[in-house]
């Protein structure tokens, strides 16, 4: 058991101190606190986007972790320029502006905190830079490529309180002048998301349903399921970029020219197959192409039996990595090769499952829940189950058609069954990403924080978990960052489900961003008018905006698709940090003439 919670290792750590926090503490204690509370937030949002890890945070300190010391400096540079203008803009002088040092050393990870020799260097480091500097132990600028654009200067030698040996110590800052810091969000962005805003400068890529070739059409899910599972799992990788199931799934049972797909995606390579399954064997062929030129730079055929559907998946995505030469992270390894599942029952009654989930019908619930049951009959330690079942009791819990006695029944088992997963795999990205809508709900935001932080660190390329870490960032009063991950949501599916509109158009609605809220929640009543969140967020705007014609229009098409709706029972289960927000939505509502 001691050798489970314990793991000793090589790190790059990254120890970040405010300066002066007790005279900060002084001015305005409820300020102060406050302020400091928003500057780790975002910088472990920082953190995360540069592929490290916040360990902890203790008081005016916090700690994180990377593989690499280049993404660390990274991190480092983009939250102090930041940081910086952020701090300029406030008008008092409670400002909390940080000293940040890093070492690479060996460390000590017990129950998730980071404790050795490695931590105590970075610390004593950040005690010799200069208030909103940096300053790295010699291995840390020994160890960052030199292609990078950072500029090192040596402050010799210092014998550190506790170390024998005196340790090199350096400044660093970017040499790419006044660029770092001229971003029109004035939110940290990481150089992935830089890199995805033109995909092909990183490989890209589209996993394209499977054909199912059985004679079965009920096997549909098996062939969905294949593919969907290997978009999963290459979402964990930082170096690639995956769209989303929602968007390469919309060609299936369609022939259309794989560098049409291509253009649409914006991807640079298209993985397609087919699976053809009878009786205890199963035939899967894959193909990966380039989509500029349609030509093949890998296919191969399995001729196995059907146990070994799981086996075929893991080499298909072996191929892929080995093709696009993308390199897996020390930290993702094992989360990329995490196993699921090895029961084959218990796979299809899950994918059986998942296939009506993806849906969003409520009809569904029960025969969700039954398939769930029967693949936990048959392994009662796969973790993806225990969170899809979580999941469905969520959706339960959300939905207003509902009675308030099922609500708290489904709130209670939606937790219960959350929690075995996350026992059965921690390293389940989709499971942390419910646990903070869970803490969300319950008030809990700075829990919330931390777990949507920590699933889009699991999985920086899964566009379900970056949208869903959008919404809890904009309730838990983030909106700036919650837009940041929107729009890498966007990106990552282009075809977008109706949800991730919502979520688009409320964020852009609480910063005030009007138009593009509007744009957002009419984009949505154009894929579907009966959209009821799309009629409810204009009529909402229009109210705020005094267009009571257009906000009475929209609130008459809400009532027309929910004869029944009440603003108290629609938000009811709804949260945001900032409680006048939803007092502001709700008179909007109301005004535009919905039912208290």
């Amino acid at each position: 058991m001691e050798k489970d919670r314990l793991s000793r290792k090589l790190a790059v750590i990254l120890h970040a101190d405010v300066v002066g926090s007790t005279a900060l503490v002084l001015k305005n204690e409820i300020v102060a606190h406050e302020r400091i509370r928003e500057t780790f937030l975002k910088l472990s949002d920082t953190i995360e986007g540069h592929n490290g890890i916040t360990r902890e945070v203790r008081g005016d300190a916090l700690v994180a972790e990377f593989d690499r010391a280049s993404d660390a400096v990274a991190a480092a540079i983009a939250f102090q320029s930041f940081n910086q203008e952020v701090t300029t803009s406030i008008e008092d002088d409670i400002r909390p502006l940080l000293r940040i040092g890093i070492s690479l050393g060996e460390v000590v990870i017990a129950d998730d905190t980071v404790t050795g020799a490695g931590v105590i260097i970075a610390q004593r480091l950040e005690q010799l830079a200069e208030t909103g500097g940096i300053v790295v132990q010699g291995s840390v600028a020994e160890t960052v490529p030199e292609r990078l654009p950072f500029d090192f200067q040596s402050l010799g030698e210092y014998k550190l309180k506790g170390f024998e040996q005196p340790v090199r110590a350096f400044t660093v800052r970017s040499h790419l002048g006044d660029e770092s810091s001229s971003s029109a969000s004035k939110v940290p962005v990481s150089a992935d998301e830089r890199m995805e805003v033109n995909p092909h400068k990183k490989p890209a890529i589209a996993v394209l349903s499977f054909v199912n070739m059985s004679n079965d059409p009920e096997q549909e899910y098996f062939g969905d399921g294949i593919a969907e599972e290997i978009i999963t799992q290459l979402s964990k990788l930082s170096a690639l970029v995956v769209i989303a199931r929602t968007s390469t799934f919309i060609y299936k049972g369609k022939s259309v020219d794989i560098r049409q797909i291509g253009k649409e995606l914006e991807v640079s390579h298209i993985l397609e197959g087919s699976v053809r399954k009878s009786g205890n064997r199963v035939r899967v062929t894959a193909q990966l192409i380039d989509s500029s030129t349609g030509q093949h730079m890998w296919a191969d055929r399995y001729d196995r039996e059907l146990v070994d559907v799981f086996e075929v998946q893991d080499e298909i995505m072996r191929e892929i990595v080995s093709a696009l030469d993308v390199e897996i992270l020390a930290g993702e390894q094992s989360r990329f090769w995490s196993d699921g599942t090895s029961n084959l029952q218990a796979w299809e009654y899950y994918r059986q499952a998942r296939d009506l989930s993806s849906q969003f019908k409520s009809e569904h619930h029960p025969e969700i829940i039954r398939l769930l049951k029967k693949a936990l009959e048959f392994d009662s330690e796969y973790s993806a189950a225990w969170h899809l079942m979580a999941g469905c009791y969520f959706h339960i819990e959300d939905d207003i058609q509902y009675s308030d006695a099922v609500r708290r029944e489904a709130k209670k088992l939606s937790r219960e069954y959350l929690g075995k997963g996350i026992e059965c795999d921690p390293t389940n990205p989709d499971a942390w990403s419910l646990r903070a809508m869970h803490y969300l709900t319950d008030g809990e935001f700075d829990k919330a924080v931390a777990d949507t932080n920590k699933a889009a660190a699991m999985a920086p390329n899964h566009a379900i978990v970056i949208a869903s870490s959008a919404a809890v960032l904009t309730k838990c009063g983030l909106p700036e960052l919650g837009l940041q991950r929107i729009r890498k949501a966007m990106r990552l599916c282009p075809v977008l489900p109706p949800w991730f509109y919502v979520h688009w158009g409320q964020t852009c609605r609480v910063l005030g961003k009007i138009d593009e809220s509007i744009e957002a929640y009419q984009e949505m009543l154009r894929q579907d008018p009966d959209q009821l969140e799309g009629h409810l967020g204009l009529a909402g705007i229009f109210s705020e905006s005094r267009d009571m014609k257009k906000a009475k229009e929209h609130a008459d098409e809400v009532l027309r698709i929910d004869p029944s709706f009440s603003i108290s029972r629609y938000y009811s289960n709804i949260a945001f940090r900032d409680q006048s927000i939803i007092t502001k939505f709700a008179e909007a509502l109301n005004k535009a003439g919905l039912p208290d």
